[in-house]
């Protein structure tokens, strides 16, 4: 068995990697290829946190996954990580576990990757301002995921909290300088959605964290972080001015999130306003985007699909390098 830790898996796996190993799942949920059982949540209430078990398999691939994420948001305050996540790595053919990968990292890459992915197919083209809202441990992989996508010219960066925006900011910058683009703090979510032609939410908010209403013409939104009933990052307004509207996997999201919940339970959209999931585009059963002017909007709440393709081509890359190390 071999363990990969995140300084393992960086050295072989990059955001562009996990874009494309995104695309590929997402084309196996939309073609059932991959069988994903509900994911089994535990509630652990003595201490206000849930163990999640979410199990995927791949047949055509030969693998099987489980990814082992509990949340637990007192850790915060004794300085250990409130989602700690393992993935599991199985061996189709023979049931033997084959690696234990740093579960956290790989959801953050897979999570920022499907924005990447939602840019790179629908975003129009010429892009140049790109806006971030949410500041948390998803943000960094987000951030660099619409770099890779898109070149553009400045990133806004909005957080509730004015230090950590500005301290998350000059990070970023530093890290991510290789891309050219200037990542600045904004005050507010309206200064960073100004101009904006793609727009990432990632937070764990209940109510709307921009206005939809001043969303320009052309841009391309990805709400990442409502993944239960009650969170609505999303403006409700944008969805009636959007052309289109996507999803990583349809079933999820309308079983989750409150960002298409709840505008349906208060009639703002129908499922007739649905156009598909982005694996349809992927595959040319739905249109993506067809002009310049067109508002599109995507919507995710992440798939074990995305878990598994990226800890395969994580663990090929690894036994290739020479990397991680052996257990057992």
């Amino acid at each position: 068995m071999l363990l990969l830790s995140r300084e393992d898996i960086k050295k072989v796996f990059t955001i562009k990697d996990a874009i494309e190993a995104d695309k590929k799942a997402f084309q196996y949920v939309v073609e059932g290829k991959c069988e994903i059982p509900l994911r089994t949540n535990i509630q652990a209430p003595k201490y206000d946190g849930c163990f999640l078990f979410m199990p995927a398999y791949l047949e055509e691939m030969d693998t099987a996954s489980l990814k082992i994420i509990n949340i637990f948001p007192h850790n915060i305050d004794n300085g250990i990580p409130s989602s700690p996540a393992q993935v599991l790595l199985i061996d189709g053919k023979t049931g033997l576990v084959t690696a234990v990968l740093d579960g956290t990292y790989v959801t953050q890459l897979r999570t920022g990757a499907a924005s990447g992915a939602a840019f790179d197919v629908l975003a129009k083209k010429d892009c140049r301002i790109g806006a971030l809202i949410g500041t948390g441990g998803q943000a960094p992989t987000q951030l660099e995921a619409m770099l890779a996508a898109r070149k553009l010219e400045e990133v806004r960066v909005y957080d509730m909290n004015p230090e950590r925006t500005k301290a998350f900011a000059e990070q970023m910058q530093e890290e991510l300088k290789a891309y050219g683009t200037r990542i600045v703090a904004a005050a507010s979510s309206d200064e960073a959605i100004d101009d904006a032609d793609l727009i990432i939410t990632v937070t764990p908010s209940s109510k709307p964290v921009f206005d939809g209403t001043k969303v320009k013409a052309g841009a391309t939104i990805s709400c990442v972080g409502a993944y239960q009933h009650h969170m609505q990052e999303m403006d409700p307004a944008i969805l009636p001015r959007a052309s289109k509207i996507y999803f990583d996997s349809r079933e999820a999201v309308l079983s989750e999130s409150g960002d298409i919940l709840i505008p349906l339970e208060e009639g703002i959209i129908t499922e007739k306003d649905f156009t598909g999931n982005l694996g349809d585009v992927l595959l040319g059963k739905v249109v993506g985007r067809e002009n310049d002017d067109e508002i599109i909007v995507f919507e995710t709440v992440g798939v074990a699909a995305q878990d598994l393709v990226a800890a395969k081509e994580i663990y090929d890359k690894a036994v290739e390098a020479g990397v991680g190390i052996q257990w057992g």
